[in-house]
Order: C-alpha cells, then structure tokens, then sequence
C-alpha cells in the first residue's frame, strides 16, 4: 500500500471529511484516518441523532397538543422509546455510509484507526485491526497534515459525576430506556435541546445553570421567552445556581447546588451533564512534538496553520465557536490556503441555531453587543404572531429581530426566535458577508403566506415601514 500523501487528515467529522473531499477534487493525493466513524461527534453523537429525536418528540407532543384544535381526533397516542431510539440511529448510518461513498468516490484513501502526529511530521495509525501484512500500525508519510479531532463532552469535577445515571450527552444517545425524570446540568444548546426531547416525550426535567440566565450567549430576549415556554412545558429552571455533589438515594439521584447562596437540591433518575465540551487532544501528539498552545485549544494564525510547519488545524480543537458547519467551513478554507487560494467563505459571521420549539437562531451581532462596541444601530422587529403561517401552526411567542449600522443600514446581526428559524438565518448570514443593506434585503418579493414574510417585516421595521405592525403612538 502506498504511504505518501500530499494531505493527512486525523479526524473524519464535519471539518475533517469535507477538507478531505475538497482537497481530493483539488488534486491531492489524501487520506483520512479516524478511529471510530466518519461523520464525527455531529453525525453520530451530536448534530444528526438529536435533531431526530426532536423531532419524533415534537411530533409526539404535536399530535396530543395541537390534532384537537384543527379538527384532527387522535385518542390513544403512544410511544414506543426503542423505535425512536432505532428511527434516530437509522438516520445517522444512512448519512454515515453516505460519506463513505463520497470519500470513497473522490478517491480518498481512509485508515480506521487513532492517527498520532509525530515529530518527523509523519502520522502514526495504530489500527483498529491488523492489515493484510499483520501490522497493527502504520506510518504515513505527507507533504501537509491536518488535524480535525473535534471535541469531547466535559465533565464537572464534582464528588458522585462518576456515578451510575449520570451521562454525557454521548451516554445519552446510547440509551435503550425512556427515563421518567431527569436533571440537566448546563443550559446552553445541548441542554435545552435534550429538554425539549424529553420534556415533550412526558419525562420530569430539571435544568441547573450556572450562568444568570439559559443560552447565556444569546440575545436576552431569546432567554426570557425560552424560559416561559419550557414553565409552560413543565420544565424547571434554576439559574445562577452551583452543582455541589450528586448522590445515589432511593427515588435515583440527587443533585446538591447552591443558588442564590441557599443550598437546594433536584431529584432524577438519570442525570445528564451537558456543561460544555474541550478539545479531543488524547493521543493526538507523538513524544517529543512541540506545539503551540491556546489555553486547552491548538493556536493557529488566521491561515489555519499551526506553530509547526505544513500542520493545519481546524474545528474544535481551536479556539472559537464549536459547531459542525464551523468546522466544515474552517476545512474547506484550509485547504484554500494550502494551495494558495484565498477562500471565498467568509468566516466573520458564523450562524448559530438550537432547535427548541420554537426554533432558534442568531448571526452577527445583538443590540446589546452593538451598545458594548459603541456602534450606532438601527433596529427592526416583528412579532410572528402576526405572521400567517405561525397562526396556522399555533407558533407561540416568535418574533424576528434585525441589528443594521444607522449611518450605512448594512445589516450586521439578526435574532429569530420563530419556526424554521435554522433555515431562514441564512439569508441573514449572506446579507452580513456581502455588506448588504436593510433596503437590498427588501428588494427581493417573499412569498404569502410563509415564515419568511417576519423577516421582510423586521427589516421594514428597521426604517419605520412596517406593514403588519402597528404604527407607534406619536407623541403629542
């Protein structure tokens, strides 16, 4: 077998793959190595298996909450947890194996092990099982290596973390059972996400944060609304609260926290710790490598390279915003720079998305963030509830919210909090990397009735012409 490539890439998620693939179709002789499956923590534990138990959950809860109301009887709706649990890994093999092929097709040469960069600058794979010739590792040589390894969940450092019932988001996917209570340690998007799931299934759920408020990295208004519909939903909040300890008692476990300085306490059968994830560094680098640090992630300068020369390394093993379509896009500008293109991706303005009910979604900058920066904005809102589409699908508390500078109107930063809000935040990410105006945007004609029609609305709003909104009372 032949052991020389122009590219080695150690991981084969989001980031790793599509390099792969990009780099293939530019005429690199690469390799991939991964030590479990392609696809990476998104498509396997992440990304992919959640949204499609959200969705399963959600149209569960659809059906007991909303059939009665259009006319539809539907008595007797029931679950069967296995199915989801088989439904949502389904999902993910048919996505997995289709990377395969598409790794496969480009000519892409894969190794199925855990791959260590040396000090020579080769890479060392220690095979998940022996070749043809019976060796258990190989050494690959490459003119370029980078490193895509992602990430992996943290844990707390708290005495009972290591008891049984407490998982990870990992451990949460590879549950057979539906737990019929559970505390969620972390509110950000894991932690809401798996609240959604279970919460809409019928199962008691509890989040302790530790930060003031749930998605602390998003807009305000986002939080607030998220919080009244999960009370809604059943779902206690405890924010500003500490996790002490957790514990084994009768009724399952019990999770010890102080907030507001008082000691209190929440009780489950299964507990999850969703309190954030690091880089997955373990055995990436060979005795003797020396490598630039950035805290916990791998430094790299803006080209994606590292402290050694001809290593890259992208996604979330650097320092910056942890989501697969990132990484992806980290990957593909990284290969741009190796064969000294500039990538036309712009990377300034990453969209993030939970996928709550309703959807969330941001790009850019809030109002709050513009205030901090000292940069004069203008600022356009619509609540969906006046949007025809969310009344026919009962959406509850949405609106649309659009940050533009007031001097130029450039949109630099939008906030939607609607249904399909993952999908339409795009249009705000093309607007914000092409330096789009407020007045451009409102050039193009949406189509009625659809969710699209809040986001013409907002950025209406923005310069006083809202359609659909009441005019504000002048002032006498």
């Amino acid at each position: 077998m032949n052991n020389k490539f122009d590219l080695v890439i150690i991981g084969a998620g989001p980031g790793g793959y599509v390099a792969a693939i990009k780099a293939a179709k530019a005429g690199m002789n690469t390799a991939i190595v991964e030590n479990i499956r392609v696809g990476g923590t998104c498509l396997n534990r992440g990304c992919i298996p959640a949204k499609a138990m959200i969705h399963a959950s959600s149209l569960y809860e659809e059906m007991h909450s909303e059939a009665e109301l259009v006319g539809i009887k539907a008595d007797g709706i029931s679950y069967d947890y296995s199915k989801i649990v088989d439904y949502k890994q389904g999902t993910t093999d048919e996505l997995v194996a289709g990377i395969e092929g598409l790794l496969e097709g480009n000519g892409v040469t894969r190794f199925n092990g855990k791959g260590t960069l040396e000090k020579d600058g080769s890479v060392t794979v220690k095979l998940k099982e022996a070749d043809e010739d019976g060796n258990e590792s190989i050494s690959l040589e490459s003119g370029k290596v980078l490193l895509a390894t992602g990430s992996v969940p943290s844990l707390i450092p708290i005495p009972g973390i290591d008891l049984k019932g407490v998982v990870t988001s990992d451990g949460v996917f590879a549950l057979s059972k539906m737990p019929e209570s559970m505390v969620i340690i972390g509110g950000g998007v894991i932690g809401v996400e798996f609240a959604t799931v279970y919460a809409n299934l019928g199962a008691k759920v509890t989040i302790i944060e530790a930060l003031p408020r749930v998605l602390q990295n998003m807009d305000k208004e986002i939080s607030q609304n998220l919080k009244m519909i999960f009370k809604k939903k059943g779902i206690d909040i405890h924010t500003g609260a500490s996790v002490k300890s957790i514990e084994e008692i009768d009724e399952g476990l019990r999770v010890n926290y102080e907030e507001k300085d008082k000691p209190a306490s929440a009780t489950g059968k299964l507990v999850i710790c969703a309190a954030g994830r690091k880089p997955n560094l373990d055995g990436l680098f060979g005795e003797g490598v020396e490598i630039e640090m950035d805290g916990k992630f791998v430094a790299v300068n803006d080209r994606f390279e590292t402290s050694i020369p001809d290593v890259y390394a992208i996604g979330d093993i650097i320092n910056g915003t942890q989501l697969a379509h990132a990484a992806s896009a980290h990957g593909s500008c990284a290969v741009d720079f190796m064969n000294g293109k500039e990538p036309e991706l712009k990377l300034s303005s990453i969209p993030g998305c939970v996928y709550t009910d309703p959807e969330i979604a941001q790009v850019g900058i809030t109002e709050a963030d513009a205030k901090d920066q000292e940069i004069d904005v203008i600022t356009g809102k619509f609540i969906m509830s006046a949007n025809g589409k969310s009344l026919i699908t009962h959406e509850e508390r949405g609106f649309v919210k659009v940050v533009a500078d007031e001097n130029t109107h450039k949109v630099l930063g939008a906030q939607m909090m609607c249904a399909r809000a993952t999908d339409m935040i795009a249009e705000f990410t093309t607007a914000i990397a092409n330096d789009m105006t407020v007045e451009q945007l409102l050039s193009g004609i949406r189509p009625h009735p659809t969710y699209n029609e809040g986001i013409a609305e907002a950025l209406e709003d923005c310069i006083g012409e809202s359609t659909h909104t009441m005019p504000k009372r002048r002032r006498k």
